[in-house]
């Protein structure tokens, strides 16, 4: 008897809520890391010339979120609001869901806040949806997988 197949879990179906921010609808999250940091250090005992290697400083990658500008402002408005001094550090979730919009996973951006907003292209003969772009730097992630 072969084990049960798992399927993965399709990309296109994800929720962003930010803390301060209404429920932001993206058509592309990415970025979404997290690393250690190693480092080399030679124990004083050993006769060998080599290293061990010891965790460092764990580092995350800045998450960037994609939508069509619309009349919602709420991001620019976060952005905004740290330009003029008043930095707010929150907490974001991004929540991949099934398609009857239940969570499957889940990721809390702890002390999160803008750094990088962009505005879209804007080309006389387009017809392309215009898009903004904001990047978030945070200072931990939890990941909530499936129970």
């Amino acid at each position: 008897m072969s084990p049960a197949r798992i399927d993965p879990y399709l990309a296109g179906n994800f929720l962003v809520t930010i803390d301060g921010v209404s429920t932001t609808h993206c058509s592309e999250v990415s970025g979404l890391e997290a690393a250690i940091d190693v480092v080399d250090y030679r124990a004083g005992d050993s006769k060998e010339n080599s290293a061990v290697k010891l965790a460092g400083l764990r580092r995350f990658s800045n998450v960037t979120l994609r939508r069509g500008l619309t009349s919602d402002a709420s991001l620019w408005t976060w952005f905004n609001n740290v330009l003029s001094g008043a930095m707010n550090r929150t907490s974001a979730t991004i929540q991949l869901l099934d398609a009857q919009d239940n969570p499957l996973w889940s990721w809390n951006l702890i002390n999160a806040w803008p750094c990088r907003w962009a505005g879209p292209s804007l080309v006389a003969n387009s017809s392309e949806v215009a898009m903004e772009t904001v990047e978030i730097c945070y200072e931990s992630l939890q990941a909530n997988p499936p129970q």
